[in-house]
């Protein structure tokens, strides 16, 4: 039996419940939430499932070792004395990043580089020879955490960040990030069962989101590779097992998925992204301006998720902008859900329309706003009149 072990899922701020549900359901143990973490115990098929499964996780840190700090020397003792020829060949590569929440330690790429000499110098003590850095792509990707005094090593099971999913080739200005996509899909309450629009599509990221969630493909199968699998336990036998038990459990879609983007080369990049991950059966991208569209079928009810560009992306006048989108959902587009985020709180009160929710997120680094705007089939009256 593989023995189980703790580790932690870094997230947005914001997406921490459901990335902890996301982890129960996939079969997690000892479930935490903790400020853009989750903390659990698996085993490594477990770890090998929870990167290659979960949706709004940007990595999955083993920690290897905790300790007290109080000076930087200390730090660079207790990192010496760790075992590291368990965890890599001397003539391995490793990269260290850090981050710190303390008053006492305040320059990461100082924590880094000693961190790194510690390591490097253990090697060359012990063995005579010494790992090489490499920042893009080390055998060993270290991961140091040090809050007020207490000290965690990790180890980086991810490797690159877990947004960076493999299917996307061709990108627009400022696309959404992955994880983000899906987290503001998954908050939205969207689970498959009606058809489903990105007006504003740009390079096709909400779509294939959307299409991965409807159909519970796993989010990460398309990536070349994943940190653990330079790691000197690597159990490529393991990994491909729980690779196929996860293929079992995609589902039929009976829905529709569809974009709108007025830019051309948008629409081409969608179209490239999303056949490059296989999803171009479930998913219609189309060039249109969304202010001149309207639904055709009204009888079943849309759901929507779409990001908005922002001042900073585009020279648009945003008070009309606004105002569009708000028109445009009242008089064209009846029985539909629709949700979108923006960092322009301003720029809602010209939408014209009273969101039913708002939840606050961070979209990079801006605080934003994910909206929901309920529009109706005719007029609220008129709705239970006809029934």
């Amino acid at each position: 039996m593989e023995e189980n072990f703790k580790m932690v899922a870094k997230t947005l701020f914001g997406f921490e419940e459901l990335l902890a549900k996301e982890l129960t359901q996939l079969g997690a143990q000892e479930v935490k939430i903790g400020v853009r973490n989750v903390t659990f115990v698996g085993d490594k098929g477990f770890m090998y499932k929870a990167n290659l499964g979960l949706r709004t996780a940007i990595k999955i840190l083993k920690p290897i070792k905790t300790f007290r700090v109080s000076t930087e020397d200390d730090l660079y003792k207790q990192v010496y004395q760790m075992k590291w020829d368990k965890y890599l060949k001397s003539d391995g590569s490793l990269a260290v990043d850090a981050t710190l929440h303390s008053n006492h330690f305040t320059h990461s790429k100082y924590i880094a580089l000693k961190t790194k000499d510690a390591i490097v110098d253990k090697f060359r003590d012990t063995t005579g020879e010494r790992p090489n850095v490499d920042l893009r792509f080390p055998d060993l990707k270290i991961n140091v955490h040090i809050d007020r005094s207490v000290c965690t090593i990790s180890i980086d099971a991810s490797g690159e960040s877990l947004h960076r999913r493999g299917y996307k080739i061709a990108t627009n200005i400022a696309p959404i990030n992955e994880v983000l996509a899906a987290g503001l899909i998954m908050l939205s309450g969207w689970d498959g069962q009606s058809d489903f629009m990105d007006p504003m599509c740009g390079s096709g990221t909400m779509l294939a989101e959307a299409a991965m969630i409807a159909c519970n493909i796993p989010p990460n199968l398309m990536r070349k590779e994943f940190g653990f699998e330079r790691w000197n336990d690597w159990d490529v036998d393991l990994f491909e097992k729980i690779e196929e038990s996860l293929l079992k459990k995609t589902r039929d879609f009976h829905h529709k998925i569809y974009g709108f983007d007025k830019s051309p080369s948008a629409v081409a990049k969608a179209k490239e992204n999303i056949k490059n991950a296989h999803l171009d059966e479930f998913i219609t991208v189309k060039h249109e301006d969304f202010f001149k569209t309207q639904r055709q079928d009204n009888d079943h009810k849309l759901h929507m998720v779409f990001n908005p560009p922002y001042g900073e992306r585009l020279d648009i006048e945003m008070e009309t902008f606004y105002k569009q989108i708000g028109d445009t959902l009242k008089q064209n587009y009846p029985n539909t859900d629709a949700w979108f985020i923006t960092s322009n709180l301003e720029a809602l009160k010209h939408v014209g329309l009273r969101p039913s929710r708002k939840i606050k997120l961070f979209n990079a680094k801006l605080e934003s706003r994910l909206v929901k705007y309920e529009i109706y089939a005719g007029s609220k009256k008129g709705k239970y009149m006809d029934n």
